[in-house]
């Protein structure tokens, strides 16, 4: 199955309660898959300070560790430049006063097998595996901040249950996605990606329209015509959430058989697989609801 939500937040008065909400959105999810989950947080002063390049980090290689002093002194020394850090779990959340760009570049360098669960300013992505429930208190995202905030709870049916397989997939600059559904044709999709030098961390069929959609907008598309794209070029079921720092966006597939539910009202935008996900957010009573229709792409800007 696997669940999707969202939060894009209007009324700047709500932005300290980013995480709260996040929180019981994403973990009333949790029956819709609880072997892993994510979360991509914009906004949060501590987790991605403003102004600053910043980079993700899901673990540094299959079985290593490390503090955090260790791992800024290493990207330091490659960055040449000051490097902020902090752990969270099992995630380390990087920031310097560089391009995000070349900040991921010295983490590359830095530790070449580390697995980059996402990258851009004003953007925190934190994954892995286990319940929503336990990782979200683990991550302390109840006190989060920020303007908007993408969630995933997963029931894998695609591939391995390890944090490259985890959602959300943020492979552009700002960019998450986060799926429920299977693309029937990812194969080929991913086989014609790599022929054009892209690079692939999982074999889950996300991650394709992940690399997907970031090549479409790195060409110079919209998030809308980038999603229509999408829709023309893959098979299968799904609904899709994607976002960068400053859209949010929903898409179905032609037959919408995966369930969507939007919420809208002057404070804020959320989706969710189940109405249940959006029921404890502020003014849900006077919300304009909806069920998105198919293959129509449904976009929000700040």
């Amino acid at each position: 199955m696997c669940g999707i939500v969202g939060l894009h937040l209007r009324n700047p008065e709500l932005t300290p309660r980013l995480g709260e909400l996040l929180t019981g959105m994403l973990c009333e999810m949790g029956e819709r898959g609880s072997d892993s989950a994510g979360v991509a947080v914009y906004g949060d002063p501590t987790w991605s300070p403003p102004g600053r390049g910043c980079v993700s980090i899901a673990e540094l290689a299959p079985g290593t560790t490390a503090d955090i002093a260790a791992v800024t002194a290493a990207v330091a020394a490659e960055l040449g430049s000051d490097v902020d850090g902090v752990a969270v779990d099992d995630s380390f959340q990087l920031s310097a006063a560089v391009e995000s760009e070349r900040l991921l570049a010295a983490v590359r360098s830095a530790y070449p097998r580390a697995l980059i669960a996402g990258f851009g300013a004003d953007m925190a992505v934190l994954k892995g595996v286990g319940h929503p429930r336990a990782l979200t208190d683990a991550w302390g995202l109840a006190k989060a901040q920020g303007w908007q905030g993408v969630g995933h709870t997963r029931m894998a049916t695609e591939s391995a249950v390890t944090p490259a397989g985890c959602h959300p997939y943020a492979v552009g600059p700002g960019q998450c996605l986060v799926h429920n559904g299977s693309f029937a044709n990812h194969a080929t999709i991913r086989r014609e990606l790599r022929s054009a030098g892209i690079f692939f961390d999982s074999e889950n069929d996300t991650e394709v329209g992940a690399r997907f959609i970031a090549k479409q907008l790195a060409d110079g598309l919209d998030v809308q015509t980038a999603l229509k794209a999408l829709c023309a070029t893959f098979d299968g079921f799904y609904t899709l959430l994607v976002s960068n720092r400053d859209s949010f966006a929903v898409v179905r597939d032609a037959i919408a058989c995966k369930p969507a539910v939007i919420a809208e009202t002057d404070d804020w935008v959320a989706m969710g697989s189940e109405y249940r996900a959006l029921a404890g957010l502020p003014g849900v009573e006077k919300a304009r609801i909806w069920e998105p229709e198919p293959e129509v792409v449904y976009a929000w800007s700040r």
